[in-house]
């Protein structure tokens, strides 16, 4: 039995398929779901998804930008406030964004308090692109 996952963002549906597996990003660390996992919804944090159609091919990394997944019945429904699959993102500008984002990071001010939460959510963007486009594992 598959599952069948729907990735939705705020201007695009990314992935609308049937899967025999999800990994997802949640706010309390890697989820798998797998077919007649129980009924579940999870906020999901900045992070890498991997969903593998079938056991006879790879897996499909998308990158999350926050949202919530609900399971039920063998539905998976996530709802993001962007994504990006991994095959879509050129690997080179993902890694030159995500040194950028580092170095920014690194920078910041101990004080600045808004300027620490806006270096780390662009590092969490920049690090979940470059992941999905397969830079770093």
């Amino acid at each position: 039995m598959t599952l069948t996952v729907r990735v939705i963002s705020p201007d695009k549906t990314v992935w609308d398929a049937a899967a025999e597996e999800v990994v997802l990003p949640s706010t309390t660390g890697q989820l798998g779901i797998l077919s007649g996992h129980a009924p579940l919804l999870t906020a999901l944090d900045t992070g890498v998804m991997r969903v593998r159609p079938d056991r006879n091919q790879g897996w499909v990394a998308i990158a999350l930008l926050g949202g919530f997944a609900e399971v039920e019945q063998n539905e998976v429904t996530i709802l993001v406030n962007g994504a990006e699959r991994g095959d879509s993102i050129n690997l080179e500008e993902a890694r030159s964004a995500f040194g950028e984002a580092e170095t920014r990071l690194n920078q910041v001010q101990q004080g600045d308090r808004q300027a620490q939460i806006q270096a780390t959510q662009a590092y969490k963007r920049a690090r979940a692109r470059f992941q999905a486009a397969g830079g770093l594992i």
